[in-house]
Protein backbone atom coordinates (compact mmCIF):
# COMPACT_ATOMS: atom_id res chain seq x y z
CA UNK A 1 0.00 0.00 0.00
CA UNK A 2 1.35 3.42 -0.77
CA UNK A 3 2.82 5.36 2.17
CA UNK A 4 3.52 8.86 0.29
CA UNK A 5 0.98 11.68 0.32
CA UNK A 6 1.66 12.31 -2.90
CA UNK A 7 0.49 9.18 -4.99
CA UNK A 8 0.97 8.48 -8.35
CA UNK A 9 -1.75 7.19 -10.98
CA UNK A 10 -0.49 3.46 -10.72
CA UNK A 11 -0.63 3.53 -6.93
CA UNK A 12 -4.14 4.79 -7.10
CA UNK A 13 -4.87 1.68 -9.72
CA UNK A 14 -2.85 -0.92 -6.95
CA UNK A 15 -4.41 0.41 -4.23
CA UNK A 16 -7.94 0.06 -5.13
CA UNK A 17 -7.58 -3.35 -6.70
CA UNK A 18 -5.89 -3.89 -2.53
CA UNK A 19 -3.11 -5.51 -4.47
CA UNK A 20 0.38 -5.58 -2.87
CA UNK A 21 3.75 -3.86 -4.36
CA UNK A 22 6.19 -1.82 -2.07
CA UNK A 23 6.98 2.13 -2.89
CA UNK A 24 10.28 3.28 -3.54
CA UNK A 25 11.25 7.08 -4.16
CA UNK A 26 14.50 9.21 -4.95
CA UNK A 27 15.08 12.39 -5.84
CA UNK A 28 14.65 12.76 -9.87
CA UNK A 29 17.70 14.75 -10.15
CA UNK A 30 19.95 11.75 -8.74
CA UNK A 31 19.14 9.12 -11.12
CA UNK A 32 18.03 9.37 -14.36
CA UNK A 33 18.62 6.00 -15.51
CA UNK A 34 17.33 2.29 -14.76
CA UNK A 35 21.08 1.90 -13.39
CA UNK A 36 21.11 4.95 -11.98
CA UNK A 37 17.80 4.43 -9.86
CA UNK A 38 18.87 0.63 -8.97
CA UNK A 39 22.78 2.09 -7.37
CA UNK A 40 20.07 4.64 -5.59
CA UNK A 41 17.91 2.48 -4.26
CA UNK A 42 20.39 -0.37 -3.33
CA UNK A 43 18.71 -2.80 -5.46
CA UNK A 44 19.87 -5.45 -8.35
CA UNK A 45 20.01 -3.19 -11.46
CA UNK A 46 18.61 -6.57 -13.55
CA UNK A 47 15.15 -6.36 -11.26
CA UNK A 48 14.99 -2.18 -12.38
CA UNK A 49 12.96 -2.49 -15.34
CA UNK A 50 11.91 0.08 -17.87
CA UNK A 51 9.25 1.13 -19.73
CA UNK A 52 9.79 2.04 -23.75
CA UNK A 53 7.11 2.75 -25.84
CA UNK A 54 7.46 1.65 -29.71
CA UNK A 55 5.54 1.97 -33.38
CA UNK A 56 5.76 -0.95 -35.89
CA UNK A 57 5.34 -0.54 -39.42
CA UNK A 58 1.98 -1.45 -39.62
CA UNK A 59 1.26 2.11 -36.98
CA UNK A 60 0.10 0.16 -33.89
CA UNK A 61 2.34 1.25 -30.60
CA UNK A 62 3.84 -1.58 -28.18
CA UNK A 63 5.11 -1.05 -24.88
CA UNK A 64 8.23 -3.04 -23.82
CA UNK A 65 9.21 -3.71 -20.46
CA UNK A 66 12.87 -4.51 -20.40
CA UNK A 67 15.71 -4.72 -17.48
CA UNK A 68 17.91 -1.58 -17.07
CA UNK A 69 20.82 -1.90 -18.19
CA UNK A 70 20.01 -4.13 -21.02
CA UNK A 71 18.85 -2.65 -24.78
CA UNK A 72 15.99 -3.44 -26.89
CA UNK A 73 16.59 -5.45 -29.49
CA UNK A 74 14.30 -4.14 -31.86
CA UNK A 75 14.14 -7.86 -34.31
CA UNK A 76 13.20 -9.58 -31.29
CA UNK A 77 10.43 -6.63 -30.10
CA UNK A 78 9.18 -6.97 -33.76
CA UNK A 79 9.24 -10.95 -33.70
CA UNK A 80 7.28 -10.86 -30.43
CA UNK A 81 4.24 -8.81 -31.47
CA UNK A 82 4.25 -9.91 -35.09
CA UNK A 83 5.63 -6.79 -37.02
CA UNK A 84 8.06 -6.42 -39.76
CA UNK A 85 9.80 -4.06 -37.67
CA UNK A 86 9.56 -1.45 -35.23
CA UNK A 87 11.22 1.63 -33.76
CA UNK A 88 11.07 3.72 -30.98
CA UNK A 89 8.49 6.22 -30.59
CA UNK A 90 10.10 10.10 -30.43
CA UNK A 91 10.18 11.58 -27.20
CA UNK A 92 7.60 14.01 -28.00
CA UNK A 93 4.66 11.89 -28.66
CA UNK A 94 5.41 9.99 -25.27
CA UNK A 95 2.92 12.39 -23.26
CA UNK A 96 0.42 13.01 -26.03
CA UNK A 97 0.01 9.51 -26.50
CA UNK A 98 0.40 8.02 -23.18
CA UNK A 99 0.23 10.40 -20.52
CA UNK A 100 3.68 9.66 -18.89
CA UNK A 101 6.92 11.93 -19.58
CA UNK A 102 10.63 10.28 -20.45
CA UNK A 103 11.70 8.92 -17.36
CA UNK A 104 8.44 8.62 -15.32
CA UNK A 105 6.47 5.96 -18.11
CA UNK A 106 5.09 2.90 -16.59
CA UNK A 107 3.13 0.18 -18.26
CA UNK A 108 0.44 0.76 -15.91
CA UNK A 109 -2.63 3.58 -16.24
CA UNK A 110 -1.75 5.10 -20.00
CA UNK A 111 -4.29 6.66 -21.09
CA UNK A 112 -4.79 3.57 -23.39
CA UNK A 113 -3.76 0.17 -23.29
CA UNK A 114 -1.05 -1.03 -25.97
CA UNK A 115 0.08 -4.84 -26.62
CA UNK A 116 2.53 -4.81 -23.71
CA UNK A 117 5.26 -7.50 -23.73
CA UNK A 118 7.85 -8.24 -20.84
CA UNK A 119 11.12 -9.67 -21.05
CA UNK A 120 11.38 -13.07 -19.97
CA UNK A 121 13.78 -12.70 -17.06
CA UNK A 122 11.04 -10.99 -15.22
CA UNK A 123 9.97 -14.47 -14.76
CA UNK A 124 13.10 -15.42 -13.02
CA UNK A 125 12.35 -12.50 -10.15
CA UNK A 126 9.96 -12.88 -7.30
CA UNK A 127 9.52 -8.97 -7.76
CA UNK A 128 10.45 -6.41 -10.46
CA UNK A 129 11.09 -2.61 -9.61
CA UNK A 130 8.92 -0.34 -12.41
CA UNK A 131 8.07 3.26 -12.77
CA UNK A 132 5.35 4.88 -10.12
CA UNK A 133 3.73 6.63 -13.41
CA UNK A 134 6.35 10.01 -12.37
CA UNK A 135 9.80 10.80 -12.15
CA UNK A 136 11.53 9.60 -8.85
CA UNK A 137 9.00 6.64 -7.60
CA UNK A 138 9.02 3.33 -8.22
CA UNK A 139 6.83 0.25 -7.71
CA UNK A 140 7.95 -3.41 -6.49
CA UNK A 141 5.46 -5.62 -7.45
CA UNK A 142 5.57 -9.29 -8.55
CA UNK A 143 5.23 -9.91 -12.06
CA UNK A 144 2.19 -11.47 -11.26
CA UNK A 145 0.65 -8.74 -9.62
CA UNK A 146 1.64 -6.93 -12.73
CA UNK A 147 -0.64 -9.49 -14.70
CA UNK A 148 -3.40 -8.71 -12.35
CA UNK A 149 -3.58 -4.59 -14.10
CA UNK A 150 -2.53 -5.30 -17.45
CA UNK A 151 -2.23 -7.86 -20.07
CA UNK A 152 0.97 -9.02 -21.23
CA UNK A 153 3.24 -11.74 -22.73
CA UNK A 154 6.49 -12.52 -22.13
CA UNK A 155 9.23 -12.70 -24.40
CA UNK A 156 13.37 -12.48 -24.75
CA UNK A 157 13.85 -9.08 -25.83
CA UNK A 158 17.31 -7.67 -25.33
CA UNK A 159 20.73 -7.60 -26.98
Amino acid sequence: MSKNNEKTNVCRLLDGKKLSYVEHSYPPEEAVSAEEVAAYLGQNPAQVFKTLVTVGKSGQHYVFVIPGPASLSLKSAAKAVGEKSIAMLPQRDLLPLTGYVHGGCSPIGMKKFFPTVVDASAETFDSIIISAGKRGYQVELSPAVLGKLIRFSYAALTE
